[in-house]
């Protein structure tokens, strides 16, 4: 069983990973064995958090790209591919938010939504995928969101990029199936992260969050642990297309 699940030495490349869930899913998969390939825009940030991971005997590097950018995106992965030999798994994680009622959204917030959360998993995942096919082996995982699904006041470019990626996953799944890559998604629902902290600081909202949900809870970001290592290891081999939701049971209520 231990082997099922096992993510020892797999090449785990999380963009978006040198703060917040991408930073914690960098953590704890290191934790577990694998080597972690930290990404950002920001050189500064990413070194800073490779060199916090290394201090906990974390096997990781750096990769410092923007995910909106094909060249960029390109010429990086190109040198992780010729320093690893592969890529194992894919963790699509980058993402932004911004919050203004829909006819006051201004145009270059709605491009910057969609360039990061959307284009960016495109860029990235095209890229991967072409070397993940010529191995016949590979997984990658897109990090969505209850706004895959469900739609909220003043965030309608975010909900529109995570319905997006959500499509994307499904439509990954049926083109690189065939060559042995197995593409999900991870759909958290609401958890105390940093991009978070204002909604978890509002006590109006965090009463209705916790009457919404059937747990009656905030999600713990460590509670999203379990579905990466499963959809990272040899457990999830003919899982693919599946939107997997952590949410405390919130997509199931009414």
């Amino acid at each position: 069983m231990n082997d099922l699940f096992s993510i020892q030495g797999k090449n785990i490349l999380i963009t978006g990973s040198s703060q917040g869930i991408g930073y914690l899913l960098a953590q704890e998969l290191g934790a577990n064995g694998a080597k972690i390939i930290i990404n950002g825009s920001r050189e500064e940030k990413v070194l800073t958090a490779v060199e916090k991971l290394q201090n906990m005997d974390i096997d990781c590097c750096a990769s410092v790209f923007d995910v909106t950018q094909s060249e960029q995106v390109d010429s990086a992965i190109d040198q992780l591919i010729n320093d690893l030999g592969h890529i194992d798994v894919l963790i699509n994680n980058a993402g932004i938010q911004r919050r203004h009622p829909f006819i006051e959204f201004p145009e270059q917030d709605w491009n910057d939504v969609i360039a990061v959360n959307q284009t960016g998993v495109f860029l990235v995942s095209k890229k991967v995928a072409a070397h993940m096919m010529n191995r016949q082996s590979g997984k990658i995982i897109n990090i969505c969101s209850m706004q895959s699904e469900l739609g909220r006041d003043t965030i309608t470019p975010y909900a529109a990029s995570k319905g997006a990626v959500k499509m994307m996953t499904r439509g990954m799944c049926v083109e690189l199936a065939r060559y042995n890559i197995q593409v999900n998604g991870i759909a958290p629902g609401y958890f105390k992260t940093e991009m978070t902290q204002k909604l978890v600081d509002d006590k109006e909202f965090t009463t209705w969050l916790e009457n919404r949900t059937p747990a009656h809870r905030w999600g713990d970001p460590q509670e999203l642990i379990g579905a990466a290592i499963f959809l990272a290891s040899e457990a999830s081999n003919f899982v693919n297309g599946h939107l997997l939701f952590v949410d405390g049971g919130m997509l199931a209520a009414v």
